[in-house]
C-alpha cells in the first residue's frame, strides 16, 4: 500500500504540550477508527511551526478524507517512491 508525507502548517506546534499533542493523536486516531483498515497513521515529527505526518493509504484522496474529518490542515502530500537508510549504503557495497 502507497505511504505518503502530510506536511501541515500549524503555527507553535513546537510549542504544544503532551497534553495538546495527546488530544490531536486522539482525535486523529478516532477518525482513523471510523474510516476503517484502509489508512494507517504511522507517525508524526512535530517542528516548531509544521507537523510531517506519515501514512498508509491506498490514495491521496482517504489522506484528505481524514484530514477534512479531524480538521487538520493540509500543506502538503506526497507520496513516497522509496525509502533509504544508513543500511542503504552497505546495501550498495554488497551487490
Amino acid at each position: 500500500m502507497p505511504k505518503y508525507v502530510i506536511e501541515r502548517d500549524i503555527p507553535g506546534a513546537g510549542r504544544m504540550t503532551a497534553s495538546d499533542l495527546q488530544g490531536v493523536a486522539k482525535k486523529s486516531c478516532g477518525v482513523l477508527r471510523e474510516m476503517g483498515p484502509d489508512i494507517k497513521w504511522l507517525h508524526s515529527y512535530v517542528t516548531s511551526n509544521k507537523v510531517y505526518c506519515v501514512y498508509v493509504a491506498p490514495n491521496e484522496e482517504m489522506i484528505r478524507e481524514h484530514a477534512d474529518k479531524g480538521g487538520f490542515p493540509v500543506t502538503h502530500i506526497e507520496r513516497v517512491s522509496t525509502v533509504i537508510d544508513p543500511a542503504t549504503e552497505e546495501e550498495a557495497q554488497a551487490v
